[in-house]
């Protein structure tokens, strides 16, 4: 019986094998499991007529197969494993004496029943075991090599006047660097780190909340206090040093269904230097929220500031031409500069041809009066608009941070794209220019002084995410150049020269994949940075799965898609999209240590889909439908819809192949990349509690200190880790109580403590467990 049972099993499998591997053929991939189908239907039938050759045969699938996967992904685990799982388990099966004794023969002498033999079978999985073991051993992904140690800036800038245990802006300074001077913790005694304190805010996702509900703060820290905000937009006072609540502001911003995001990223602190010490609203701390406000509080005790904008906020919804609660809003803080507020906003993405404009404002930072407005669909009418006119429709927007150089007279500003984000006819020549890049802002007008763009007419959504990172550096002359770091989702970083644009690091152009849908076209080619994190074009071989069956029908979804490459258009048939729109580096950015002159980050890797859907085919909005950039994006007013999201396989795990994250390092004055490490597990990833170091997907920001320590939650583990800048190597990981996306910091107290706070509280997009803690680390008092 167990042999006929196994006999039906292997003729299951190679049909199965068999019936994909045909339609995998015929699609320009690999023939190994057409091949290996049949070769498991012959091995069923010699089981159905016990014979022995079934063992020599399987031998040879065994053997063939571990050839063939040494040849498609090397001594790679993560690959092996899943092509050879299934045959190995069932290799043993048959050297188990209920196979194997209905498989010999009698003897006519002795009667005696002698099984088959099973040498080669034998010898072909102990082969494969051991090359199993050896490619545990060895990680083909890790690149391992050192940042250079020298302190090449006596007195680095790092702009604005913070002092180095304080952190004043979401980047700590105005230049984003995300690095403090503060040295206590450092990479011989970050091990010994141990929670201090911990604070829940109390504001926790709700189930009528829109799935990108997300707690993404970095808070700062001025004085003795902590200031942060929560997903829903409350403003939070605590104790730097004990943790304890100071005081609480709750705008009340209500649950609005159509909301793409729910976010904070930061508050805005600003000390007025007229005001009298000890007056009210002397010291402010400035809200943004998701219902389009910007509310003054007074850093003491928050309450109102009632003398700013209109009773203490300004309306963002101002001179918009369209004005549908919850399509726009601000999740990132805005910066403070010459004596303005500067502010952008988010816009739902894909809603809505008839989107806010993605203006930047400059208000009074006192009175909330507007200053200057640079709208790019109308770049040069930086004046405040006159009464009754209007900012262009759905121009691109700026969601994320801004970075200021005051000296030089500069903003820069991370611009995103028009939307619909995949379709680009009808773009006006502003929209064509300002979209994908950077642009320098001069802060008393608005006027644009340059624009850099990373990519020319944008059918990706490779909007430019991350908080632009200055520094100076020190040129083979010896001078130092003020420089701007720019990463992108695509994977490139951007080295430029902050005063015109002009790279740096060389940037060039490649010619990009064609075949846009008729109405539209394609740019012949796209830039890359000389300095990337780019991955490889995907082939079948790195398709992946638990399984080799998840893992072919990954191989033939892939070839079903239009992909020609990075840039490959978006189709009707659908598009794979590599880096995918959750991009090699989002909004966390990257650190920079400006003394050293280097850079850490974690690049993600995770392919995307995107299929066009004619507008006579998109279904009508369901009741309860709730804002999402993931599935169908309604893009209503346009000819074409889309549905998105992560290339998954049949068991709704990626299909390309791990790592799909590193942490790396690289030297911004060369511009050659250290190393790169894998980064998380699967821990929290799989039903069972695994601790596989794969290289995992994240979403968040990094944070180095003069201690030679980096330090980055982000992965979809839930922990925070410590890394050693000049290696990349792990030096300490704490668990955390729920996902860490967002960045950390640091700051030291009155006792001279430094402590790292961490805030935990997950994301939305990628399911990490939702929580609504601040938790701070210091060392062990001595």
């Amino acid at each position: 019986m167990p042999v006929t049972i196994t006999a039906i099993l292997f003729a299951l499998i190679g049909i199965a094998l068999a019936a994909g591997g045909a339609q995998l053929l015929m699609l320009g991939d690999s023939a190994y499991y057409l091949v290996t189908g049949l070769a498991f239907l012959v091995t069923a039938v010699l089981l159905f007529l016990r014979r022995s050759e079934a063992l020599w045969l399987y031998a040879l699938i065994v053997l063939g197969s571990l050839g063939w996967a040494i040849w498609e992904v090397g001594f790679d685990w993560w690959q092996l494993g899943p092509r050879g799982g299934v045959i190995i388990v069932l290799g043993a099966w048959l050297l188990t004496p209920w196979i194997r004794r209905p498989l010999g023969f009698t003897s006519p002498n002795t009667g005696y029943r002698y099984s088959a033999g099973a040498t080669p079978l034998l010898a072909s999985l102990a082969l494969a075991l051991i090359i199993a073991v050896v490619s545990m051993l060895v990680d083909i992904h890790d690149l391992s090599g050192e940042l250079p140690k020298e302190q090449v800036a006596a007195a680095p800038a790092m702009g604005g006047d913070v002092p180095p245990g304080e952190w004043h802006q979401y980047g700590r300074t105005p230049f984003g660097q995300r690095y403090s001077p503060l040295d206590q913790i450092n990479v011989q005694n970050v091990a010994d780190l141990q929670e201090v304190w911990r604070y829940q805010t109390g504001d926790v996702k709700l189930p009528e909340d829109v799935g990108e509900t997300t707690y993404q703060v970095t808070p700062l820290k001025i004085g003795n206090s902590l200031y942060l905000c929560t997903p829903h937009n409350w403003a939070i006072a605590l104790d730097a040093t004990t943790g304890k609540q100071k005081w609480k502001y709750d705008p009340n911003v209500g649950l609005n269904p159509d909301r793409q995001h729910q976010t904070c990223r930061g508050v805005t602190y600003y000390k007025d230097p007229q005001a009298a010490v000890g007056t009210a609203c002397a010291e402010r701390v400035y809200l943004p929220t998701s219902d389009a406000r910007l509310i003054a509080l007074d850093a003491a005790n928050g309450q109102v500031c009632t003398g700013f904008a209109d009773n203490g906020a300004l309306h963002l919804e101002a001179g918009m031409p369209y004005n549908p609660a919850g399509y726009y809003y601000s999740t990132s803080p805005p910066v403070i500069a010459a004596g303005k507020i500067i502010i952008g906003g988010a816009v739902n993405d894909n809603y809505s041809t008839q989107e806010q404009s993605g203006v930047i404002r400059a208000f009074d930072v006192n009175s909330g009066e507007l200053v200057w407005n640079w709208d790019s669909g109308n770049p040069t009418q930086t004046e405040p608009l006159p009464e009754g006119q209007k900012y262009t429709t759905n121009s691109p927007n700026s969601w994320s941070v801004f970075s200021v150089d005051e000296e030089m007279g500069l903003v820069y500003i991370p611009l995103g794209n028009q939307v619909p984000d995949q379709l680009g006819m009808n773009r006006s020549e502003n929209v064509e220019k300002y979209s994908a890049g950077i642009v320098a802002l001069d802060i008393n007008t608005g006027a644009d002084r340059w624009m850099r763009q990373f990519v020319h007419h944008d059918l990706w959504d490779m909007d430019v995410p991350a908080q632009p990172v200055l520094l100076n550096l020190k040129a083979e002359d010896g001078s130092m150049v003020p420089a701007l770091v720019g990463p992108t989702k695509q994977g490139d970083i951007y080295v430029l020269d902050r005063r015109n644009g002009e790279p740096i690091i060389p940037v060039t152009e490649l010619p990009a994949p064609g075949g846009a849908i008729p109405e539209d076209r394609t740019a012949p080619t796209q830039p890359i940075s000389a300095l990337n994190f780019r991955p490889r074009t995907l082939e079948g071989r790195d398709m992946w799965g638990i399984t080799m069956f998840d893992q072919m029908v990954c191989r033939i979804w892939l070839k079903q898609l239009k992909y020609e490459g990075q840039y490959t258009p978006p189709s009707l048939q659908g598009t794979l999209v590599y880096p995918g729109n959750f991009g090699t580096f989002n909004w966390g950015s990257v650190a920079v240590d400006p003394e050293r002159m280097v850079m850490f980050g974690m690049p993600t890797y995770l392919a995307f889909t995107s299929q066009l859907v004619p507008r006579s085919q998109v279904p009508p909005k369901g009741e309860g439908e709730k804002g999402s950039e993931q599935g169908l994006n309604r893009n209503e007013g346009a000819p074409y819809a889309v549905k998105m999201g992560p290339f998954l396989g049949p068991l709704q795990i990626p299909c390309q192949a791990p790592p799909w994250g590193y942490v790396a390092g690289a030297d911004l004055r060369t511009g050659k990349i250290a190393y790169k490490h894998k980064n998380g597990t699967v821990y929290d990833m799989t039903p069972l509690p695994l601790p596989f170091k794969v290289g995992v997907p994240g979403i968040g920001g990094p944070m180095i200190t003069k201690g030679g320590v980096a330090f980055l939650g982000a992965a979809v583990d839930n922990y925070l880790r410590a890394y050693d800048l000049t290696s990349g190597r792990q030096l300490w990981e704490t668990r955390l109580p729920a996902g860490g996306q967002a960045t950390p910091m640091t700051y030291s107290v009155d006792d001279g403590r430094q402590f790292v706070v961490m805030v935990a509280g997950g994301h939305g997009s990628i399911g990490t467990k939702p929580g609504d803690y601040v938790i701070a680390y210091a060392l062990p008092r001595q």
